[in-house]
C-alpha cells in the first residue's frame, strides 16, 4: 500500500472516529452539522470531536476511572502536547487529533485559539497539589477568560473553517468574529444554566456567581444576557456563506428555546434537574432554518 493510500485511509477512519463523538454525545450539534453544505460537515464534526474529548477529560472520564488530581492534569497535558504535535505535523496516531489537526491546517487554526482553549480545560481541574474546594467558584474576570477558552475560540474555529474560500472584508471579518464569540458564549451560557445540578452536585462548580447558589433574580439577568448575545449573532449570520447559515441558525434557534424555557423554570428546579427540548421540536427548528435560509441571497 503506498504512503498516499495509507494516508487517505488513516484519515477517512479518523473522520468515521470523530462523526462517532458528535452522533454519541450530542443530538443537537449533531443536528445542526447535518444541515451544513458538505464541504464544511466534515470539519465541523472534526472541531467538535477534539473539543468534546477534552471536555470529558476534565468533566469525569479520568475521575471516574481512579485518576488522582495529579493524573488528570497529566492526561488533559498530554492530550494537549499532542494535538500541538499533530500541528506541526500533520499526523497523530490518536484519531480524533489527527482529524482536528487536518481541519486546522486546512483552515489556518492556530495556536492562539488552541491554546485558550486548554487553559479554560485546566481551569476545570484542580491545581496539583491543592485540595478539591467543596465548591469552586468563578469570579468575573476568570469567567470571562474560561467562556472565552472554552466557547468562544470554538466559534472562531467553526468561523474559519466556513469562510475557506470565501472573500469578505475586513470589516466583515470584523463582524463576523464577533458574532461567533457572541455565539459560543451564549451557548456556554445556557450550558451552565441548564447544568446547574451536574456542575453543582457532581462536578463542585459554580461558574456564574461567586456563591454557592444563583438566585431567581440571577437567573433573569443571565436569561437576558444570553438574549442580547443571540440577538447580535443572529445579526451577523447573513454574511456567513449560504451553505453555512442554516446549521448555524438551526444551532441558535435550539440553544435561544433552551433558554426561554430555563427562563419560565424556577431556579431551584434548575438545581434539581436538566431542562430538555423534545426531538420532534429540534427537528421542527432545523426545519425552519433551512426555510429561511433557502429564502436568503448572497452576502
Amino acid at each position: 500500500m503506498s504512503r498516499t493510500s495509507t494516508q487517505e485511509v488513516f484519515s477517512r477512519t479518523a473522520q468515521q472516529a470523530a462523526k462517532a463523538v458528535i452522533s454519541n454525545y450530542s443530538t443537537s450539534f449533531g443536528l445542526a452539522t447535518s444541515l451544513l453544505g458538505s464541504s464544511h460537515r466534515h470539519h465541523i464534526r472534526n472541531i467538535y470531536a477534539l473539543v468534546r474529548i477534552a471536555d470529558e477529560i476534565v468533566d469525569g472520564l479520568a475521575a471516574d476511572a481512579g485518576l488522582g488530581v495529579r493524573e488528570q492534569y497529566a492526561l488533559l497535558d498530554d492530550f494537549a502536547s499532542a494535538t500541538r504535535n499533530a500541528l506541526r505535523s500533520g499526523v497523530s496516531d490518536n484519531l480524533i487529533i489527527h482529524a482536528f489537526a487536518e481541519t486546522a491546517r486546512a483552515a489556518e487554526i492556530t495556536v492562539d485559539l488552541i491554546e485558550p482553549f486548554f487553559a479554560s480545560m485546566r481551569a476545570d481541574v484542580a491545581a496539583p497539589g491543592e485540595p478539591l474546594a467543596p465548591v469552586r467558584s468563578f469570579h468575573p474576570d476568570e469567567l470571562r477568560d474560561y467562556v472565552y477558552g472554552s466557547a468562544e475560540v470554538v466559534g472562531l474555529m467553526c468561523l474559519r473553517v466556513f469562510l475557506l474560500d470565501q472573500h469578505r472584508t475586513p470589516a466583515q471579518i470584523e463582524q463576523l468574529e464577533n458574532g461567533a464569540r457572541e455565539l459560543g458564549a451564549a451557548f456556554q451560557n445556557i450550558n451552565f444554566l441548564r447544568d446547574l445540578a451536574d456542575d453543582s452536585q457532581r462536578l463542585h462548580r459554580s461558574y456564574l456567581t461567586a456563591a454557592s447558589r444563583l438566585t431567581d433574580s440571577d437567573k433573569s439577568a443571565w436569561v437576558k444576557r444570553i438574549r442580547q448575545q443571540l440577538s447580535y449573532a443572529e445579526g451577523t449570520t447573513s454574511l456567513l456563506p449560504k451553505d453555512a447559515r442554516a446549521a448555524v441558525r438551526g444551532a441558535a434557534a435550539l440553544f435561544a428555546a433552551l433558554n426561554d424555557k430555563i427562563a419560565a423554570t424556577p431556579v431551584d428546579h434548575l438545581y434539581r434537574e436538566r431542562v430538555r427540548i423534545p426531538n420532534v421540536v429540534k427537528a421542527s427548528l432545523a426545519a425552519k432554518a433551512v426555510m429561511l435560509t433557502m429564502k436568503d441571497g448572497r452576502p
